[in-house]
């Protein structure tokens, strides 16, 4: 996985250049809406593209659109709402690519959902070992009922 920082001082120097006239997208470190919001009023790009910081948060996008709305961040997500929303995702991955790569591929954005859980460490390791989808379904339901 990339460890550097983004250039963003580069892409701000692309950005404001008067030979380029086509829409600048910026990538990399957005990881909070404030960064979002500072990559569009610091560097003037046009757009951002988001990446690691979708892992376990998809709802990383709505709280940029809450943020960058209303100049302050959205209430967190309940934990019910994250194991809801862990859940479909958890279910549209494995309708898309099947078993077990979907719940291969979707460990690590489980363990992420319910990072800083405190005594997380015996369910994570469960949803990180678990490769029947039922199985997994139902681990994540039990976060709600031991930790909800």
């Amino acid at each position: 996985m990339y460890r550097g920082n983004a250039d963003w001082e580069l892409i701000g120097k692309v950005k404001n250049n008067p030979r380029i006239h086509i829409p600048i997208i910026g990538n990399g470190d957005i990881d909070s809406p404030q960064k979002a919001k500072e990559a569009f009023d610091k560097y003037g790009v046009d757009g951002i593209m988001i990446g690691r910081a979708t892992y376990g948060r998809p709802f990383i996008f709505k709280e940029i659109r809450h943020f960058l709305d209303h100049g302050e961040e959205m209430q967190p997500l309940t934990l019910k709402e994250k194991v809801d929303l862990a859940k479909l995702h958890f279910t549209k991955s494995i309708e898309y690519k099947g078993a077990p790569r979907g719940v291969y591929e979707m460990r690590r954005h489980l363990i992420s959902y319910f990072k800083g859980i405190p005594h997380f460490k015996e369910m994570r390791m469960k949803l990180v070992t678990t490769d029947e989808p039922e199985a997994v379904l139902e681990l994540i339901d039990d976060i709600y009922k031991q930790f909800g």
